[in-house]
């Protein structure tokens, strides 16, 4: 459809074009009979979208203004901006400007402002294209006579109004599902329909299913997918084996987090006598189960990605795949695509090669474990793996080399604390601390970064249909208001529009290594830098400082890791001898997949985000009155953020900054107090008390002490 509406365009952008009814540009534009009605809704959508317009004669002629087509994000405030497709150009939104559009909205936007330094462009909503929700999750309240719903979704922009007989078995201060019945207009709220009770805001497990709601997440899978996946079995067919590289004898590991239960990678290193490393890393071959276009694979593209979610996984495909034949469980034979490579005592890959293989994992291994046996201290873990510690010590050695030529390309590696959140049997948060890593997770990580490097270079060389993880370079505007943070530490990157190289962002992490200020810094830096996504084109991974990189080793987890195992056993299958029909056919696939994958990772980044703030806020609302000390992560024009060292993070509002009045200085994102000249920039340390937190709204108040 997009095509004929292009070709519509181009007629009507002629100099000899003037205004004409439909059945006259059919007739000059040789439409075919049979494809009249098909020309005819192309014309209807040009004229929606606002691309064409009719006069009373019904002849149609181009729009002379210029619409941007793009999203709508709403502010509480009431006002909003508009991002204009993939770019980062955003259109400020006044409330009256908006049409009542909701956010999340796609819509078409005119200009009315350009941009200058002072502000950003301006516009005004002409139309809205498509409501992005058609349901809502929000707080049930009971009126008597009518009711109305407050969405979990503060940037929504209206409450829902609910006539009575539409309550269903709703009560008040019930968190329920909405179905959207009209929306907003001529200053009206949205109306809606309670379609289902998800139980008492304060139920457990109700925060949760909130989430799933407001996402609508497919938490369960269909008997059919279910039925499809068990059929895979729980045994590797021993037909398979004659194709497969043995590699059932040699002493392989998983090394996971105690409570991994999907394992998709087990790893070996072995000492060679011209003293280079041999590392393999074998990853389970889910592809070989999960075939193209059948139920499993269209579930897991529709999924995208594992959600982990506190206490609950919304996992991409079933646990009798994901937990059983596909997980490289210990003492079981298991199919891999095995990644085999030849590293010098300078952590370059010298040789590689691809291959089918079949393993049997020698034993489970912990992070925890993995580190004690690196320390030497606990005696019983020694004792235990006694035969095994030597494999451990050579993984370490490697991994360090790996490591040390990482950071000297420009590897950023930066210490952004994870969070630790505790629950209980019913769901509710013990505890929150900060997430603790060990060498025994560098070691996964430095071999896993070299299995997906490996693999990018080598189909990228190929010049296969293939999909790659993508990380460019930040943009220039953003490395100069870095630069202003970074001012107030006394540090600066050195770039300028034509070269910016991750060297410089590692010099300045490696600068603030074990200093207080090295968690503020990873955080500017990480805000500096653009968010990695998915794409069929190769363009680098400036995070990694990495020419080549893919991703090739969750494909239990990940869509992007398992549409490219499908590519290389292709490959691997047809001897690299492969019809170019089939390699057009799965360049389509991969830009499609590309961007469905990017799409399901950013909801599913959210989807995460939220529930962590969800748990911290309701853990932080029994803990009003406590007093912390924290450092300032952020400065904005409304308040001071300060996160604590257990990795909460609260905002102290500028009416909780005491009796001072403070200036905002913009440029150095600091505070600064009009008579005593007392400065707040980030970095700083301060001293807190807790004077409010709100489970419901995910927000968390801090007042200076």
């Amino acid at each position: 459809m997009e095509e004929k509406e292009q070709k519509i365009l181009e007629f009507m952008k002629s100099e000899d074009y003037i205004p004409m009814k439909p059945k006259e540009i059919a007739m000059l534009m040789r439409v075919p009979k049979k494809e009249y009605n098909v020309f005819l809704e192309a014309l209807g959508n040009l004229e929606l979208n606002l691309k064409v317009q009719k006069n009373r004669k019904n002849k149609y002629r181009l729009v002379e203004k210029t619409y941007y087509e793009g999203i709508y994000r709403k502010n509480q405030k009431g006002f909003g901006f508009v991002r204009i497709g993939d770019s980062e150009e955003e259109i400020y939104i006044a409330k009256e400007n908006s049409k009542q559009a909701l956010n999340g909205d796609r819509v078409l936007v005119e200009r009315i402002e350009e941009e200058n330094k002072i502000k950003k462009a301006e516009g005004i909503v002409v139309k809205i294209l498509k409501h992005e929700k058609d349901t809502v999750v929000g707080i049930f309240q009971n009126n008597k006579s009518f009711g109305f719903v407050i969405p979990d979704d503060k940037n929504f922009g209206t409450d829902i109004f609910i006539s009575k007989k539409d309550f269903g078995k709703a009560r008040n201060n019930h968190k329920v599902l909405v179905k959207i019945i009209k929306y907003p207009q001529n200053g009206k709220k949205a109306e809606g329909k309670i379609i289902e009770v998800l139980g008492n805001v304060n139920e457990a497990g109700v925060d949760m299913l909130s989430l799933i709601k407001e996402y609508n997440l497919p938490s369960t899978f269909p008997e059919e997918v279910v039925q499809e996946a068990k059929r895979c079995g729980n045994k590797v067919d021993k037909k398979e084996i004659p194709n497969r590289v043995d590699f059932r004898e040699r002493t392989v590991f998983t090394i996971d987090g105690e409570d991994a239960k999907d394992l998709d990678d087990a790893v070996r290193v072995e000492k060679l006598n011209n003293g280079n490393y041999k590392l393999e890393v074998h990853i389970a071959d889910v592809s070989y189960y999960v075939k193209e276009n059948s139920l499993l694979d269209q579930e897991a593209l529709l999924r995208g990605t594992s959600i982990y979610m506190l206490g609950r996984v919304i996992p991409m495909l079933p646990r009798e795949l994901s937990n059983g034949i596909c997980s490289l469980n210990a003492g079981e034979d298991r199919l891999t695509l095995s990644c085999i490579m030849e590293i010098n005592p300078k952590g370059e890959v010298i040789s590689s090669e691809v291959v089918k293989g079949i393993i049997c994992v020698t034993k489970r291994m912990s992070y925890t474990e993995v580190q004690k046996i690196i320390e030497g201290k606990d005696k019983k873990v020694l004792k235990e793996n006694e035969k095994y510690i030597s494999d451990f010590k050579l993984m370490e050695e490697l991994a360090k080399i790996l490591k040390a030529r990482r950071m000297e390309k420009g590897y950023l590696n930066l210490d952004i604390p994870e969070s630790k959140i505790e629950l209980d049997i019913d769901g509710k948060v013990t505890n929150i601390s900060k997430y603790e890593t060990t060498f025994a997770h560098e070691i996964i990580e430095q071999f896993m970064l070299s299995a997906n490097e490996t693999i990018a270079e080598k189909f990228f060389w190929l010049e296969a249909p293939f999909i790659y993880r993508v990380h460019e370079e930040p943009d220039w505007e953003k490395v100069q208001e870095l630069n202003k943070f970074l001012w107030n530490f006394g540090m600066k990157i050195k770039a300028n529009k034509e070269a910016i190289y991750p060297k410089e962002f590692a010099k300045i992490l490696q600068e603030v290594k074990g200093k207080e200020e090295e968690k503020v810094v990873s955080n500017l830096v990480l805000r500096t830098l653009k968010v990695a996504r998915y794409e069929a084109e190769n363009k680098g991974h400036f995070g990694i400082a990495s020419k080549y990189y893919c991703h090739f080793t969750s494909p239990i987890r990940r869509y992007p890791d398992l549409f490219i195992h499908r590519i290389i056993s292709w490959y691997l299958e047809n001897n690299y001898d492969v019809p170019e029909s089939k390699i057009e056919k799965y360049e389509t696939q991969a830009q499609e997949r590309a961007k469905q994958s990017s799409e399901r990772e950013k909801i599913a980044t959210k989807v995460e985000r939220e529930s962590e703030d969800i748990k911290k806020a309701e853990y932080m609302e029994s803990r009003i009155g406590e007093e912390n000390e924290g450092i300032i992560s952020s400065i904005t024009s409304f308040g001071v953020f300060v996160q604590l060292e257990n990795t909460v993070e609260g905002l102290i509002r500028f009416e909780n900054l005491g009796d001072e009045y403070f200036i905002y200085d913009e440029d150095r994102k600091r505070l600064i107090g009009e008579k005593t000249s007392i400065t707040y920039k980030i970095g700083d340390k301060v001293k807190i008390r807790v004077i409010k937190a709100s489970k419901l709204l995910r927000e968390i108040d801090f007042e200076l002490i």
